[in-house]
Parts: structure tokens; sequence; C-alpha cells
């Protein structure tokens, strides 16, 4: 039976007693890490959040207490009163390794079942039992660690923005459904049968309305949501460092964020960053590394071979260039002997994730000779055109990609280099790098959809130099954008808003919807700008990525205390489930199968 706290009342944490607390009493709270039994001697391992001591239980001193700590196992919940000596083995590898506590006093608050796994450090564990008994996951310190240094991000975070003027506003959960991206999670309303809230995507509205209300400047820790598949740095749900400023143009909203990421690298890692970070337009990511996220830590940029190949006789290159798209490749620096030919046809299978159809390569060995899957195809001068245009030594490995597509070249040689550079260990990764990218496109198409969409979204400004552009040619209009990129990574992205009507209905009809359209959607943001909306634009930053690449972890399921997985549920509860169907008559809905009529 478990005994009761009555009398003891914690006066330390675990992983915080010394040397210099030898002599004290105190009473200590957690979990038993192990218990060893030496015969007249038992050490029990006791472990809270802040780390683990040793507490020592000697048969000549207090039977009745030995034999409460010989019937201790794994993860019983106990709290002891001792006192602080000097440790005779001393494990320096421990913070508290030269001290124990000799107990006078033991109780069993509760008693625990043989775990699943064994709660220890960078446990070997399968992820789906870890996530399953995420309760017991989370005993663990390395990664309690991850969410106290989150814990510790989001408090630099609140610090900062109250010191430089910003006022935390929360924004409902609740809100309208203005499709217009991702999928959105919708919410049935009992009281409006048939009608729907949604879960919000972003405070994107709401942070621009408190503007229109005049707070000048606004801050949220804001929960998002998102209908859409995963991958290892996104979740269905998610955390924003959301902001928004009045009166402000790029160059200032930038410098904010700036400064909060210099102070957060300083204060939770003691990292000093220089600050202003780097900045590239878009256009130049794209033609140097083909991602508008590029990852600088190394180097392998693409090569425009269209220019060389221009009057090539090979299909597969002239097809490409004729029909509007590129031939580029990356050189792979020595990694012609590291490579085989069947980890290179594995490769062209990968690539055809991002739409490619195929990847053409040239391996220059060490002694002179050469194998290539499409130089026979080329003239000599050709050859030779290629070769140059990558700087290729004895040694290299060439990759080439050709489509009608240009964008589809990008995306497959963007992620190609970034695949090369894991696979080989050509990351320098001593420091972080931080770049800015700016002067994104306002649109891009959507063949899914035939028309131009927003490539942030609708209520992103223009370039003053490009708004006669805005219904003519909208491929070439630019915008006031601008995104954060750490190590390869988006963390951070943010715009001017439209503030004028007027020049909102424009962009709406650029969009492609009509002014009746428009008004369901967003007649609310409509309707408020025309009393008076002051020039504003704001940034959030992914809190849940950032986290992870500042701790450097793989996955932000590691830096989220209860993740979803693949298929957005979560383990632990086994949610989603059925609900009750008193429950869906109260909200009118009926549940039917998916290939049903």
């Amino acid at each position: 039976m478990a005994e009761l706290m009555t009398g003891l009342k914690r006066s330390h944490y675990c992983g915080t007693l010394r040397p210099s607390d030898i002599g004290k009493e105190v009473v200590l709270c957690g979990w038993a890490q192990r218990q060893r039994d030496l015969g007249q001697l038992i050490f029990i391992d006791l472990r809270d959040r802040t780390g683990l001591v040793q507490l020592a239980f000697d048969d000549s001193t207090d039977r009745e207490i030995f034999n409460k700590a010989f019937g201790v196992r794994a993860e019983f919940v106990l709290a002891a009163r001792g006192v602080v000596r000097e440790r005779s083995s001393k494990n320096m590898e421990l913070p508290t390794g030269e001290i124990e506590i000799e107990v006078t006093e033991l109780r069993i608050l509760a008693k625990s079942e043989t775990p699943p796994f064994e709660i220890v450090e960078h446990s070997k564990v399968k992820e789906e039992l870890r996530l399953k008994y995420r309760y017991l996951d989370l005993r663990r310190p390395d990664v309690q660690d991850k969410i106290i240094y989150r814990h510790k991000i989001v408090k630099v975070a609140r610090d900062y923005f109250d010191q430089n003027g910003f006022i935390e506003v929360e924004t409902p959960i609740l809100i309208k459904s203005t499709p217009e991206g991702a999928r959105d999670y919708l919410v049935p309303s009992r009281v409006f049968p048939g009608s729907f809230f949604a879960l919000p995507q972003s405070p994107q509205n709401y942070k621009q309305l408190t503007m229109l209300a005049g707070f000048d400047r606004y801050m949220q820790i804001a929960r998002c949501f998102r209908d859409e598949d995963l991958r290892a740095d996104r979740q269905p749900e998610f955390t924003q460092i959301d902001l928004e400023m009045s009166f402000v143009d790029q160059d200032d909203v930038m410098a904010v964020a700036e400064g909060f990421i210099k102070r957060v690298y300083q204060e939770v890692l003691g990292i000093d960053l220089a600050t202003p970070f780097r900045r590239m337009k878009y256009a130049e990511a794209m033609d140097r590394f083909g991602s508008d996220k590029p990852d600088l830590r190394f180097g392998m940029e693409l090569v425009n071979l269209t220019d060389a190949l221009r009057n090539t006789e090979f299909r597969v290159f002239a097809g490409a260039i004729a029909g509007g798209g590129a031939v580029r490749a990356i050189n792979v620096p020595g990694a012609a002997s590291k490579l085989p030919r069947k980890e290179i046809d594995k490769l062209t299978e990968w690539v055809k994730a991002y739409g490619a159809k195929g990847l053409a390569w040239t391996k220059l060995n060490e002694d002179g000779t050469s194998s290539s899957s499409y130089e026979k195809f080329l003239a000599e001068e050709e050859v030779t055109a290629v070769r140059e245009a990558c700087a290729a030594n004895p040694g290299d490995l060439l990759f080439v990609v050709a489509s009608d597509d240009s964008q589809v070249v990008f995306d497959t040689l963007g992620a190609l280099r970034c695949e090369m550079a894991a696979r080989l260990e050509l990351i320098d990764k001593s420091s972080p790098n931080l770049l800015w990218i700016t002067d994104f496109p306002l649109f891009e198409y959507s063949k899914e959809e035939e028309r131009y969409v927003a490539k942030h979204h609708p209520f992103t400004s223009p370039m003053d130099e490009d708004l006669d552009k805005l219904e003519t040619d909208p491929a070439n209009t630019h915008a006031k954008a601008y995104d954060l990129v750490l190590d390869g990574n988006e963390v951070g992205g943010g715009s001017i808003r439209i503030n004028d009507p007027e020049l909102q209905q424009r962009m709406f009809k650029a969009l492609g919807f009509t002014q009746e359209e428009a008004q369901n959607r967003f007649g609310f943001l409509i309707d408020a700008f025309r009393y008076g909306a002051p020039p504003h634009g704001g940034l959030a930053f992914g809190l849940d990525r950032l986290v992870m690449l500042m701790l450097h972890c793989d996955s932000i399921r590691d830096v989220i205390a209860y993740p979803k997985v693949a298929n957005s549920s979560e383990l632990m509860t086994q949610s989603p489930t059925q609900v009750d169907e008193k429950q869906l008559v109260e909200l009118g809905i009926a549940v039917r199968e998916l290939n049903e009529q």
C-alpha cells in the first residue's frame, strides 16, 4: 500500500546537491532509477527532472528502513529524508557523484509495474513504443531536457518582445474558415446546425486586425493547425512565435527578428551570433542552390548547362531546352570512388519523387578514366563544355537533370545536393548558418487549380515597382516578403501587408476571386480596412522547428511533449476515435463511408 507524504516536504531537488551541502538534512522526492543490493548495503539512484543522486542504506543502522529499500524496484515513487555525506566511491561523471544521502526515513509513495522499456538516456527503443507510453518516455533525462530548453526559448521570446514594446494578445482558436492554402480542420457548431468553425492555420487575419485596432506591436505564442500530410519537421498542430508591427518597413521587422534570434542563442546556448544576417534574393537562391531555403554550409552549387548544350542533338537535353526548361548539374567533389553504380541507380529512382524523369551522371576517376550515362550522346566539345562549366576534377561525380519544367530541375538538384552533403558528411556544423531570403514572387502557378495562387498569402503587399504588373504579368510580380533560413530550413517568414482596400481588391481579383467570393471569405477584413488601417507587417517563427534545429534533433517530434505520428494520430491516447451517436445527433452530423454516393 502506498504511503502518505504527511510530515515530509521536499527541501531540495536531486540533481542540485553538491559537496557544499555535506552535513545538511534534506528531503528528496522522485523515481527510483535503479536499486543495487550489496548484501549489508543497498544503494538507490533517485531521479527527478534535475538529475539523480544516490541514496544509501546500511543494514546495521535501521533494519526497518533497510528492508523497505530492499523492496524498491525501478520507477517506484519515493520520498526520503536523510543527511548529505561524502561518497566513498565517487562517480565524477555525475554532477552529484561526490556525495550521497544517508537515509533516515523512506516512504514508498507509489509502486510501479515493470515498464515496457528502460527509462534511460538515449534509448534505442522504437519510436512507436516510446510514443505509446509517452508519459514514461518523457521521464528520460534527455527527453526532458529538450522540453525544458523549449520552455527557456519561449521565456526568452516573451521577455524579449515585452522589452521591445510588444503586447501579447490571444487570438481565437475557433474562427471562420477561409480556405486558401492547406486544408482547414473544421469544428461543427451545435448552436448553428450545418455550420462550422475552423481551427486557425495561423492568426494572420486577427493579427492584422490587431494592428488596425491600434496596438502597434503584437506578439503571441500561437497554436496553429493544418490538415496536411506530415514529415519529419511538420505536425498537424504546431506553435508559432507570432508578431506584427505597425508603421514599419521590412527592414524594421527583420531587425527585430534578428535581435530575437541573437538573444535566444546567447541566453539559451551561449552562442553569440553576428548580426545583421546575410541576405539573398529569391531568384539568386533558386539559381545557385535550387531552393528558397538554401543550406550554405557546403558547396555543390547548381551549374546552368542550358547555354552550353543549346545546340545539342541529344534528345533528352534538347527537348528540355526546347520546351522552355533547363539543363543543370551539380558537382559532388571526391564522390566518384565513394558512390558505387548501385547507389547511383537508387538515386535515379530517388529523384523521381521530385518530378525528374531520370538522373544523368559522369564519374571522373582518379586515374584519368571516366564513365558516364550520357556523354556518348554528346559531341566532344559539348562534353568538354559541361566538364569545364562544372569545374570538374579527377575524383568528382557530376549529376545532371533536364526537364521542360525548370522548377522540377530546381527541386531535384536542390534536394540532391543536400542528400549528397549528408551522405558524404560535407556539412560544416560548427556554427549556425542564418540567411534572409527576400524578393519572393507574389504568385505561383498551381497546375492543380489552373490559376495563380498566393506564394505566401493573399494579404502580402506587392513591391511598389511591380504594382502595374499585378493584373498583366503576375509571374513577374514580386512581394515584400522575407523568410529566415537556419541551416537550410525555414524557421521564420513574413511580409509587409496590404493596407489599402483598393489594392487588396486588386489582389483578390488577380487570384481569381470574384468580388462576391472575396466578400464571403474575407468580408470582415475588407470592411475593417475601410476604417483606417496603418501600414503594417510581421513575421512568424516556427517554434517547434526552431527548437529542433537549435538542439540538433532529427524531428520536431523530439521537442514536442505529446506529438502526432505520420498519419496524424496520437498513439498514447489512440486518437482520433469515433464518438457516440448522441454527440453526432446533437451536431446534426451523419457519418458515411467515403465510397458511398
